[in-house]
């Protein structure tokens, strides 16, 4: 087994933002790829390898020096809700396999995602807690166990949920992102203060605090009232539309969204990259961003 990368040494040899990839889900539905109602596109990793490999691919040869396992719904709770037959550990197993299969002998950042138990944008709780802490500590454990660098708990907007994911990390001392989703009244979906939220992980030391599948306009709101964490990094939401559209298209032009990325520069993030709507053209633009920018 080789070494793990880490986020914040790379960071620092780079003396700039490191480059996260883009959209997955999207992608794969504009290649043909049917969304499963609870499990989206996670089974294109059984059924379509070849597809995930050659986005993971097609982000790195654009600049991506981080990508995202395709394992955004692949935790146990939402393959048993689904009655498919499916094993947790064999589908993480394989979404991975493609990802270090995807970044063969360069050195990218394998980031394992774990988005929230049930829908990303549901307001009220149906999972008992019991449920949701069997959940995540399972779907963590996979991920790190098949060697992923750091745990990407992405799109995260309720605190049972965040606090159960942050104590674990912590408790094993397993590197994580806790990304963030919250409306326009700058609160996550359970309720609480977006500000007060970023406090609390921040207080388990992880190795950066995300912000994702947002609009641009709503981080502006943010940061005009509060002060950003030590560490911290962005993916917004280029899709047009609602968030929750079942078919995603994108809304946000790269050249419309490296302009965005430049004006947020100053405020140091260290990692930038893409959500929903996104493809390897805006992580080129970024790219080529970077190369005018942080030239040497």
């Amino acid at each position: 087994m080789s070494e793990r990368l880490n986020l914040l040494k790379l960071h620092n040899q780079l003396k700039r933002p490191l480059i996260l990839d883009g959209a997955m889900g999207s992608l794969l539905i504009d290649k043909g790829v049917i969304s499963h109602p609870l499990l989206w596109t996670a089974l294109s990793n059984i059924n379509n390898p070849d597809l995930v490999k050659n986005i993971h691919y097609e982000y790195i040869k654009s600049g991506a020096e981080i990508i995202i396992t395709n394992t955004f719904r692949t935790n146990p709770y939402v393959i048993n809700k689904s009655n498919m037959n499916i094993n947790t550990n064999d589908i993480v197993k394989k979404a991975i396999e493609i990802a270090f299969e995807s970044r063969g002998e360069k050195e990218i950042i394998i980031a394992g995602s774990n988005a929230p138990a049930e829908d990303c944008y549901q307001r009220e709780r149906t999972i008992s807690y019991k449920e949701l802490e069997y959940n995540h500590k399972t779907h963590i454990d996979i991920l790190w166990e098949n060697n992923v660098d750091i745990i990407w708990n992405e799109t995260q907007s309720h605190k049972d949920e965040i606090e159960i994911i942050c104590n674990h990390c912590y408790k094993n001392k397993i590197p994580f992102v806790v990304s963030l989703f919250f409306d326009e009244d700058l609160k996550i979906l359970s309720g609480e203060y977006l500000y007060d939220i970023v406090e609390y992980i921040n207080s388990f030391e992880p190795a950066a605090i995300g912000f994702n599948c947002i609009k641009p306009s709503a981080f502006i709101k943010y940061i005009e009232k509060y002060s950003l964490p030590p560490r911290w990094g962005f993916y917004f939401n280029c899709g047009a539309g609602n968030y929750n559209d079942e078919n995603i298209v994108c809304g946000i032009s790269p050249e419309n969204y490296v302009n965005i990325v430049k004006s947020l520069l100053d405020l140091k993030p260290i990692f930038v990259g893409t959500c929903c709507g996104s493809n390897p053209s805006h992580i080129k633009a970024i790219k080529d961003l970077f190369n005018e920018i942080y030239r040497n």
